[in-house]
């Protein structure tokens, strides 16, 4: 069977996480590029999933193509590894410097990736510049002004606000990192991942690299958001509440509830209650 029990896949979670830590500086910024691109598409395919249905929910059906895409290519998210690699530093399996240095690297690919293309799709939405009129155009306006302005004009109600729905967010990614791992098949990880990462989308969590995307976007296309406004009332805030949400709900408690299990140890089937005694030794049955 494909299934991977719980006990193994702490022990997964852990190689995981040290491994990540272990990449070259240009391997996470290219990494993290290719993902930071890879969910920008992902974010638009559900954008438009939502223009051409007027359901929200069908764009939440069809974004999590590329989480998908992103694990099964070995690819780097942070907010994924913000579930993962703390686990390797509690084992001692990497350190803090290095777990600190990944994060970092990713995070620039992620920028890199998210500007660029966010750029082209601004070009296509525009037709060159030369037309606003695109629904998708003032979705992205409208999105990255509620993002920002609408949390700074809420005050501090608005930056707490802001840090619990990105701690929500991450709880349900990190668990789509975590489900992948469940599964030895291809189509097994995609079902598992698929399930946490349409439910953060269908509730209009945070999600610090969609935001990368996204609110660039929108200051690209008009939307009235100054770059202290994107890093101060979301960007910030979001990373720190997605680290919260991946590293506490997801990486921390389920380090405690399997710590200590061995995979060999999981379920171990029971004698059969309707089997007939052993005989006594030297005599027969």
């Amino acid at each position: 069977m494909s299934y991977v029990k719980p006990a193994a896949v702490l022990e997964a979670m852990i190689e995981t996480g040290a491994a990540k830590a272990r990449l070259s500086v240009s391997q996470m910024i290219l990494r993290g590029a290719m993902a930071g691109a890879i969910l920008a598409c992902a974010t638009t395919l559900a954008y438009t999933a939502a223009a051409q249905t007027k359901l929200g929910i069908a764009g939440a059906l069809v974004f999590p193509a590329g989480f998908v895409m992103i694990v099964l290519l070995g690819l780097e998210l942070v907010t994924g590894s913000f579930a993962l690699i703390p686990l390797a530093v509690l084992e001692k399996k990497t350190t803090l410097a290095k777990m600190a240095a990944n994060y970092a690297w990713v995070m620039v690919g992620h920028l890199l990736g998210c500007a660029l293309y966010a750029a082209l799709y601004a070009l296509i939405a525009t037709k060159m510049g030369t037309d606003t009129s695109s629904p998708l155009v003032q979705t992205l306006i409208q999105t990255s002004e509620a993002k920002t302005v609408a949390y700074k004009q809420m005050g501090g109600e608005g930056m707490l606000l802001v840090a619990i729905k990105a701690a929500l967010c991450n709880w349900m990614v990190t668990l789509g990192a975590v489900m992948a791992l469940t599964s030895a098949s291809a189509t097994g990880k995609m079902i598992a991942m698929w399930l946490p990462i349409m439910t953060f989308f269908a509730q209009g969590f945070e999600h610090a690299v969609v935001n990368m995307f996204v609110i660039p976007a929108g200051m690209m296309l008009g939307a009235n958001v100054s770059f202290q406004d994107w890093w101060l009332w979301n960007q910030l805030p979001v990373l720190a509440g997605n680290f919260v949400g991946g590293v506490l709900f997801t990486g921390l408690l389920f380090y405690v509830a399997q710590r200590g299990i061995k995979p060999s140890e999981e379920r171990k089937p029971a004698a059969n209650a309707d089997a007939a005694p052993a005989a006594p030794a030297g005599k027969s049955a």
